[in-house]
């Protein structure tokens, strides 16, 4: 790939291709401080990479600046921002990876549509207040919120760019005489006393963002930023073509004195007596068993019912909040109000532990039962529903998958499998890279560790964990398993076949036509599929090569910006996606034998969607929570369903239930035919309850059992049968 250019301030002759180990494919913007990139992981995820141009880099202020900045933006990743996957503030071009989110941002939809009507900006009031609820909850202050620093998401508004956002506890400080901010956006006190800033101007700008929502200005307009500033200070503000309903809640946010402003928390209750359309409790079905009716929902609504604030024509009101079933349709009681987060961690308050396999080791029997009785394992009725931590300590989302009767799982620098019947600890294998690309999985009869940094491949052996064999491959860029082998891609291009059995070298050469080939391979498929796109995003060609060889099977050029997410019956199954947001457009599928492809459209795009295929019945789950089938075979949609889930896991199927886990540790199941939800477990959202993960690996059904790993660090398994019991 050609080097990118920088054409912002500050410019470098060439950008590097990759920052860390993620690739770099376009600019998405540049300011004064340094350039965001587009940028692809090993495993294909979309991000937003921000690489700090090289003479800045030379700063040791900056650089403090920069980690200040990534330390603010780790500690309010979550549902309302970006959140970081990755980045090295002490590399020479300091760099921060957080998840791409499509969209524009406020203020070129405001250039570009003009101002926002009432229900948009109501949403857009909303959104923002939750966002600044849960920055504020974990100590941070932005200081520089503004229309371009908000993103116009599907499920929502995101709030971006700490950089100089300030923790309550930081010792940085703001240069004496330096002011720090976009003064139209500013709050008083950042120019009386810009020491004492607190939560109070974000409150502030705020307003003024609403103010330029709704009218295309701020609430003080002037050419010259020291005009600005008096006004700011001194002047009321003009509120002039802000909707009759919004004006207080406006005005409040823009008082003079911190503490006449409103909390995030008051305006959100404001704004639900201000239109019955808006409620900011996502819902949750009560969990079984539970007859308490006190508390709220343990998930954060994005503040976005309905569409999203660029598709709402204009207002609407109803009882129900949008995305919701009706009140009749709901598990439980009509009108009853789901349980509290902490009335359900309470339900385990009286589970029985037992330690097992080592310290580290917790396994809960959580129904009433006592231990497990001898018998036949194979047996569904013999299952218990079980929990096991295997790391101590500051715990990564555990990934695991199925093989060899076990499971392996992989998380927090270690490789460990599990009894799937019980949860006990059968081995443990420590491993240096704590970063992983997937969970580790069995190929050619060993346990294949899978490293998202290649530098040393090791095959374990599944009864013991010891390693069987090991070498060094400094020079490989991703790796990918299909079948019985093991595909690294080098820097140049050429694709590297190891044999997983032996660590041996089978094949080594370039794919015709994939210039970088990153490969996306399926369970039970010997083929392992490179995709390229043209520039313009109008077609994708794809080439299946057969793992073992190194040949290719076939070749496929077809239109539209499509990524393989299964195979199937000899078909692969593809989405079509917007080569400009991302968005989810359509259900592909190619048949290589008859050289065939149907397409269906979906009815809406869904943005950051996974999928998945059973038969002829594909699954996808949308970043906002949408989750929907269709069918291939009818060439229509099943059934779409509203789950209030922000960004759940890529979801699994085995024909009668749809599975998928939440950011706070939820397993849910759906039933495949109709997308009613059936059950689900509760949170287990551990230390780190103010941070969501980037990413989250998917369910494994083994037999009628599902099993899943939780951000607390913890795998769990429970019967498939009935999830109405979980």
């Amino acid at each position: 790939m050609a080097p990118q250019r920088n054409t912002g301030a500050g410019a470098e002759a060439e950008l590097p291709e990759y920052a860390g180990h993620y690739r770099l494919e376009s600019c998405l913007g540049s300011g004064g401080m340094g350039v965001v990139h587009l940028a692809r992981s090993t495993s294909g995820l979309k991000l937003a990479v921000k690489v700090v141009h090289a003479e800045f880099a030379k700063d040791p202020e900056f650089r403090g600046r920069f980690r200040q900045e990534v330390a603010a933006a780790r500690r309010v990743s979550g549902a309302f921002t970006a959140p970081v996957v990755d980045a090295d503030p002490e590399a020479a071009r300091p760099w921060m990876a957080t998840l791409f989110i499509p969209g524009p941002t406020l203020s070129d939809h405001v250039k570009q549509n003009g101002p926002m009507a009432p229900a948009q900006l109501r949403r857009l009031m909303a959104g923002l207040a939750e966002a600044l609820r849960d920055i504020h909850r974990v100590g941070v202050v932005h200081r520089d919120l503004k229309p371009s620093n908000v993103l116009l998401a599907e499920d929502g508004p995101k709030v971006i760019d700490f950089g100089i956002s300030r923790p309550k506890d930081s010792e940085l400080r703001t240069e004496t005489g330096k002011l720090i901010g976009t003064p139209p956006f500013m709050a008083p006190e950042q120019f009386r006393r810009p020491r004492e800033v607190g939560p109070a101007a974000d409150i502030f700008a705020l307003g003024s963002v609403l103010v330029h929502a709704a009218t295309g200005r701020g609430p003080f307009d002037s050419d010259s930023p020291y005009v600005v500033a008096y006004q700011v200070v001194h002047d009321e503000p003009d509120l002039t073509g802000v909707p009759e309903g919004l004006a207080p809640l406006v005005l409040g946010c823009l008082a003079k004195e911190p503490e006449d402003r409103p909390t995030p928390d008051e305006l959100m209750r404001e704004l639900r007596s201000v239109a019955a359309s808006y409620d900011t409790q996502a819902f949750i079905p009560s969990q079984r068993g539970d007859d308490t009716q006190s508390g709220t929902s343990g998930d954060r609504s994005n503040g976005t019912p309905g569409d999203t604030p660029d598709d709402v024509p204009g207002d609407t009101t109803s009882d129900t909040p949008s995305g919701a079933p009706p009140p009749e349709s709901r598990a439980g009681k009509p009108g009853r109000r789901p349980r509290s987060l902490l009335g359900r961690m309470a339900l385990v308050a009286g589970a029985f532990s037992l330690v097992v396999g080592g310290a580290w080791t917790v396994v809960r029997l959580l129904d009433d039962g006592g231990p497990t009785p001898d018998g036949p394992r194979t047996t569904l009725a013999a299952f218990r529903t079980w929990e096991a931590k295997p790391a101590s300590g500051d715990s990564a989302v555990p990934q695991c998958s199925y093989g060899a009767d076990k499971l392996l799982c992989g998380g927090s620098g270690l490789v460990f499998a599990l009894d799937p019947f019980d949860g006990s600890v059968v081995w443990r294998h420590r491993d240096a890279p704590a970063v992983r690309s997937g969970p580790p999985v069995l190929s050619g009869g060993l346990v294949q560790p899978l490293p998202a940094r290649i530098q040393r491949l090791e095959a374990l052996d599944p009864g013991s964990g010891r390693t069987r064999w090991h070498r060094h491959t400094p020079a490989y860029t991703a790796m990918r398993q299909a079948g019985g082998m093991l595909l690294l891609t080098g820097a140049d291009g050429t694709v590297t076949g190891v044999n997983s059995a032996s660590g041996k070298t089978e094949w080594s050469h370039r794919i015709p036509g994939q210039s970088m080939p990153y490969f996306t391979s399926f369970a039970g498929d010997p083929l392992a599929y490179a995709v390229s796109t043209s520039d313009d995003g109008s077609g994708t060609r794809v080439t299946a090569v057969d793992a073992e060889t190194g040949d290719v099977r076939w070749d496929a050029r077809m239109k539209g910006n499509l990524t393989p997410f299964g195979s199937e019956n000899g078909s692969v199954f593809l989405l079509s996606e917007d080569p400009v947001y991302g968005r989810s457009q359509a259900v592909v599928r190619y048949t290589p034998a008859s050289r065939s492809t149907r397409t269906v459209a979906l009815p809406l795009p869904l943005d950051g969607a996974h999928a998945t295929v059973h038969g002829s019945a594909v699954y996808l789950l949308a970043a906002g929570g949408a989750l929907e089938a269709v069918d291939m075979d009818r060439h229509r949609q099943l059934w779409h369903v509203e789950t209030s889930v922000s960004r759940g896991s890529a979801p699994v199927a085995d024909g009668g239930h749809v599975y998928f886990t939440s950011a706070d540790g939820r397993l849910l199941a759906f039933d495949a035919g109709d997308g009613r939800l059936l059950g689900q477990t509760r949170p287990r959202l551990g230390t780190h309850a103010d941070r969501v993960p980037a990413a989250l690996p998917e369910p494994v059904i083994v037999d009628g059992h599902v099993y899943a790993g939780a951000p607390d660090g913890t795998v769990f398994g429970v019967d498939g049968r009935d999830p109405s019991l979980w």
